[in-house]
């Protein structure tokens, strides 16, 4: 199957450290890895609805929901480029995530199955040298993952508040070049990894 790289990009601001960030990385993709490239910003979901004891949900055939809903589905490796704002997620892509539990019960979608063995990414900008503060969002993407059966690649994590800080952060470059080259294990939620911490490349 040719890779299909879904990069979903949830700053609030254009050009942000974390997509700068994101770019980097993906400039090291082979030239035949399709990529694609959604501003949650510019395609906002409305609030999620929860319907899951009224009635079920209805597949999104028009505007952002259908089209984010396509795009996810089409994708072999999915790309949370979220910068991290109050030591998580942005709103945006909470957003998204929260779309997936009615995507998850929309008749004949087979969300789960189709998202089962497919790889989640993380790449995130964060104005603290500590990268401990990151692991509420690092957290997060891999308990997402192991829920929906899928592989996680770790997140990428950078440096910078100002615009353009993550450039001048040597380390975060340098990961950026292999970031994607090996093959992501099965995620798998901290009980069932014996004494292991969540791993960060």
């Amino acid at each position: 199957m040719t890779r299909r790289f879904l990069f979903l990009l949830g700053s609030s601001r254009p050009d942000g450290n974390t997509e700068l960030l994101a770019r980097r990385a993906a400039e090291q993709l082979p030239a035949d890895v399709e990529q694609r490239w959604i501003d949650l910003a510019e395609h906002p979901l409305p609030e999620f609805e929860d319907l899951r004891h009224d009635s079920d949900h209805r597949r999104p055939t028009e505007g952002n929901a259908g089209l984010l809903l396509d795009a996810t589905l089409a994708a072999t490796d999915l790309v949370i480029a979220s910068p991290l704002y109050w030591y998580s997620l942005s709103a945006p892509v909470k957003r998204y995530l929260d779309h997936w539990s009615g995507w998850l019960r929309t008749p004949g979608l087979d969300f789960k199955a189709t998202l089962s063995g497919r790889t989640l990414w993380g790449v995130t900008a964060l104005a603290h040298e500590e990268q401990e503060v990151a692991a509420p969002l690092i957290g997060s993407l891999n308990n997402s993952a192991a829920y929906m059966g899928m592989r996680f690649g770790g997140v990428l994590l950078g440096n910078g508040s100002r615009p353009g800080d993550v450039l001048r952060d040597a380390d975060a470059l340098a990961r950026a070049k292999t970031f994607f080259a090996d093959q992501a294990p099965l995620a798998r939620f901290p009980y069932e990894r014996t004494g292991a911490a969540v791993a960060t490349p």
